[in-house]
């Protein structure tokens, strides 16, 4: 669907991670959306929104009541900055508890809330995105970021 989107010049963002397939007979890593069955789309006009809508593989939008979900520009930066900063990146729609909250005070993921968690025995840096109910999992090397103060929400 994405590439029906670029061919009809909807600007469009499908964040894809590196996820593991196993086949009977192999193994391989293979580019997977980040939120199967969704992509971002910028709309300019009314034009962009049935132009949209008319690709292929195309459902519906997202709406809440009778307007379409608006996803922040911050909510998409946060998106690209971490697909292009973090190798190990874990979607996961769990509710994680609450646990230590940070800052990110350096590095490129400075001015990030953060919040330490253990997921599948590991201690991971989580950057809870309210979007499509997930949580977008990252291990980011200590040497690239240094913790600053907890945060209230």
């Amino acid at each position: 669907m994405a590439n029906s989107l670029s061919e009809i010049h909807v600007d469009h963002f499908l964040p894809t991670i590196k996820s593991l397939r196993t086949w009977w007979d192999r193994k391989k890593y293979i580019d997977a959306p980040m939120f199967p069955s969704y992509v971002f789309v910028f709309l300019k006009d009314m034009q962009d929104y049935f132009r949209a809508t008319s690709v292929e593989g195309a459902l519906c939008y997202v709406k809440f009541g009778k307007e379409i979900a608006m996803v922040r520009t911050h909510v998409i930066d946060s998106l690209k900055l971490i697909l292009t900063n973090s190798k190990n990146i874990e979607i996961s729609d769990l509710r994680f508890q609450p646990g230590r909250q940070l800052v990110i005070q350096q590095g490129v993921f400075a001015g990030f809330a953060c919040e330490v968690v253990e997921y599948k025995n590991e201690q991971k840096l989580i950057v809870r995105i309210n979007l499509l109910n997930t949580s977008v999992l990252a291990n980011i090397p200590t040497n690239m970021v240094l913790m600053g103060e907890v945060v209230s929400y």
